[in-house]
């Protein structure tokens, strides 16, 4: 078992590759610089091999699914992940381990968004893009993550092997948060220095593809990890719209003493039914995910005797 291992997932990165690999040699010697090729077109590869990383390569393109093998291969004390095009610097490193190694934190957030990321990066659409998300998670989840989509983040041996990774590509780091969230597990943020790519290096993060992958992914993880919220949010505007268009016809029939519009009367009793359903639906799964923690907690005390056993 590794004490520190970093990990770097990497697509055409051939010009900043082996700066990163570099800066992590000096800032953490004792870690394990492990670099990821994802169907590279250039000779990342290549050079983060001469630059003294352990190259391996993952086939399906995305990074939920780079990181999904290197969470399933590596085993260590404590993970770095960081990008591959030289964004982060690596003299925060040190810091964001020790959190993990001598202070049991599951998930360290480097936190960009708190000092020179809005300077820094020249798309306005991912700055508001980045604010939108972390406000709208924290809000929903009742979190208070500084930074949701950023790819510099330390974790615990725990976090990495009972974190099951379902996206495929760049809204893995809103999984991420979710899952830490939602597990109860301890995080904390690091206020880092965020640097633009430099001349040459290119982004392969797609601002309004990406952006809507990553809005449905909090959507989708709201309806997965509240459904209670979810689908009792969904009964309450069923009942709602029931009783508006219901009113008129019970004003109707005090006034008159009969029902003229018998077809309005009926659509809102099955809208009614639909709410009904809609609210026990999400009773019962709120019920399943009640039983997913308590089964989450038995599988965190089982991960944390590999790891004692590893690590003697």
């Amino acid at each position: 078992m590794d004490k520190v291992a970093v990990l770097i997932p990497c697509y055409n990165e051939s010009k900043t590759i082996a700066k990163v690999v570099a800066d992590f040699k000096k800032h953490l010697p004792e870690a394990v610089i492990y670099v990821y090729d994802n169907n590279s077109q250039d000779k990342t590869a290549e050079i983060a091999a001469v630059a003294g990383a352990v190259v391996r390569h993952e086939y399906q393109q995305g990074k939920g699914n780079v990181i999904r093998r290197m969470f399933r291969e590596i085993d260590a004390e404590c993970y770095i992940m960081v990008d591959g095009d030289d964004t982060y610097p690596a003299e925060y490193a040190r810091e964001m381990a020790d959190k993990v190694l001598n202070r049991q934190v599951d998930m360290v957030v480097g936190d960009r968004l708190s000092s020179t990321y809005f300077e820094e990066n020249k798309r306005p659409f991912h700055n508001l893009g980045n604010s939108m998300v972390r406000f709208a998670i924290n809000l929903l989840f009742k979190s208070d993550i500084k930074d949701i989509m950023t790819g510099y983040r330390a974790f615990s041996y725990q976090f990495v092997k009972t974190f099951p990774v379902l996206s495929r590509g760049f809204e893995i780091e809103t999984e991420m948060s979710i899952h830490a969230i939602d597990k109860n597990m301890a995080v904390e943020n690091v206020v880092i220095q965020y640097r633009d790519r430099p001349d040459g290096s290119e982004s392969k993060l797609n601002t309004y593809v990406d952006g809507i992958k990553v809005l449905y992914t909090i959507f989708r993880l709201y309806r997965t990890y509240k459904p209670l919220m979810f689908f009792g949010a969904i009964a309450a505007l069923l009942g709602l719209i029931a009783l508006v268009f219901f009113l008129p016809v019970l004003f109707d029939y005090w006034q008159t003493g009969t029902v003229a519009k018998f077809p309005t009367l009926i659509v809102c009793g099955f809208t009614v039914i639909a709410a009904i359903q809609s609210f026990f639906i999400g009773l019962t799964l709120q019920t399943m995910i009640l039983k997913n923690k308590q089964d989450f907690e038995a599988r965190l005390i089982e991960i944390s005797e590999m790891y004692k056993n590893k690590h003697n």
